[in-house]
């Protein structure tokens, strides 16, 4: 059985940063990519990400940010393709989901490629729903669901 732990990046983890930058930089292409600001996104009081480890391996992680006291925005999520399809990116969204929930937020927003469809069918299944289609989002010729989950606010 393999040892599976999400953890929560805090404090001085400049190992697990690298593997997470060396890990954007393979997943997406440099124009989306958040490496070039990824530190100073960290450093954000308002902003937390966590990562997912199987057996001590990096598999993937989460990025987020409350950047209002309305809504939360989950800005990256990504798996390593050969660990893909394991439900590691299902337990990385349901914890950035309770962490945001924590912040008191009525919002979870978030842009997705409408061609990743296992992206977006997993963002659906957790309660997430279109809100538009916004053109040119990542390049002028890749355009971007955005996509809200609402929390009751009862």
């Amino acid at each position: 059985m393999a040892n599976v732990a999400i953890l929560e990046l805090n404090g001085n983890c400049g190992n697990t940063v690298e593997e997470i930058v060396k890990m954007e930089r393979e997943i997406f292409p440099e124009h989306e990519s958040l490496t070039s600001f990824f530190h100073d996104e960290l450093r954000k009081k308002n902003s937390g990400l966590l990562y997912l480890h199987v057996d001590g391996e990096l598999v993937g992680y989460v990025m987020y940010s409350w950047p209002s006291s309305s809504y939360a925005t989950i800005t990256e999520l990504a798996v390593k393709e050969q660990w893909r399809g394991q439900g590691h990116g299902e337990a990385l969204l349901k914890a950035a989901i309770q962490k945001c929930s924590t912040t008191k937020v009525l919002r979870i927003m978030l842009h997705v490629d409408p061609l990743r469809t296992p992206a977006v069918n997993l963002y659906k299944k957790h309660g997430f729903q279109v809100d538009t289609l916004v053109e040119g989002y990542y390049s002028s010729d890749r355009n971007a669901y955005r996509m809200y989950l609402d929390f009751d606010s009862s």
